[in-house]
């Protein structure tokens, strides 16, 4: 049994690994194609391909992370991936802050209807619906994150690192909440290493965006770490790479590193069927070896490729049974 879902999961890596430039072989619905035309229609193939198939293209890491889960929960977890991308994606996305607004009331409202058996018709959140129904999960988390993302709406650094960790808690530690109750696992020792987990991961996802966000003459980096090391705004977006602004990076992977120390440190109590859950950790400490390789040079390319190596990373961890 072991060997089998060993194989399996190899299977799944090595599919997703060569399906980068095309449609996903996820191993689920039959050989359907991923058509939005689809959703609507009763078949529930149309919205779970819909799904994996923009959680792919947009959150890779995630869309590996997700083929590790048992049979029985990776759907529902790309619809859930799916409907984090869909609110990440509003902020760079829109002009005028109202927009957002709105769709973050759609969002909401989608919620809503979602717990009341009534899904709007779209894609993602008929999807959830199901997900929602399959697995019982907790209606408070998915709020959560619709609140904080629409408070991140505001183009403003983060005032501290503690500002930062809690727009992460509220975000990547809740979608952990929720993709714990997936799995059937309800436990505070768990619970705590995905606070910690997700906090982690809001902090690197910062670091990785910090690239991108400066060629649009934005800086989201704590302020209370930029002004300890005398380092403004205008020295990111101009690129400098004195040692003073790697001293910023340093600090700030740090905290990343400090909070995947932590989650580790609740291993022995968490309990192993959470451990799909926790798979991120591998992309994790993948871009803080790489950022420490490049002496903290946050502009450095080779921060900005993507791993090839990740799928068997991930696959030799799930092997392993750790996080």
């Amino acid at each position: 049994m072991a060997a089998a879902a060993m194989a399996r999961s190899g299977q799944l890596l090595a599919g997703a690994a060569g399906a980068r430039s095309g449609a996903p072989r996820l191993g689920l619905v039959g050989g359907r194609g991923a058509a939005a035309a689809g959703w609507s229609r009763p078949d529930p193939r149309g919205e779970v391909q819909y799904c994996a198939e923009l959680v792919r293209k947009r959150d890779y890491e995630g869309f590996l992370c997700s083929l590790l889960l048992p049979a029985e929960s990776r759907t529902s977890a790309f619809a859930l991936r799916a409907f984090n991308v869909e609110l990440a994606q509003i902020k760079d996305s829109i002009t005028q802050k109202t927009t957002g607004l709105m769709r973050m009331q759609f969002w909401r409202d989608a919620v809503e209807g979602i717990y009341c058996d009534n899904p709007p018709h779209q894609p993602i959140a008929t999807e959830l619906w199901r997900a929602v129904k399959r697995h019982n999960l907790t209606k408070m988390w998915f709020m959560k994150i619709i609140d904080e993302r629409e408070k991140n709406l505001d183009d403003r650094a983060y005032r501290n690192i503690q500002e930062l960790e809690k727009y992460a808690e509220n975000t990547q530690s809740a979608l952990l909440y929720l993709t714990l109750e997936m799995l059937g696992v309800r436990d505070v020792h768990a619970d705590h290493a995905a606070s910690h987990i997700g906090k982690a991961q809001g902090i690197v996802t910062c670091l990785r965006a910090t690239p991108y966000h400066c060629t649009r003459q934005k800086v989201f980096l704590p302020m209370d770490v930029c002004m300890l090391h005398g380092v403004s705004q205008e020295d990111f977006i101009r690129g400098k790479q004195e040692k003073n602004v790697r001293d910023v990076i340093y600090d700030i992977a740090s905290q990343a590193h400090i909070h995947l120390e932590h989650a580790r440190s609740f291993s022995k109590k968490v309990p192993v069927k959470a451990y799909p859950a926790f798979f991120c950790t591998v992309a994790l400490d993948d871009y803080l070896c790489n950022v420490r390789k490049v002496d903290f040079n946050i502009f450095h390319p080779s921060l900005q490729r993507k791993s090839t190596l990740l799928p068997l990373h991930l696959y030799i961890r799930s092997w392993k049974k750790t996080y």
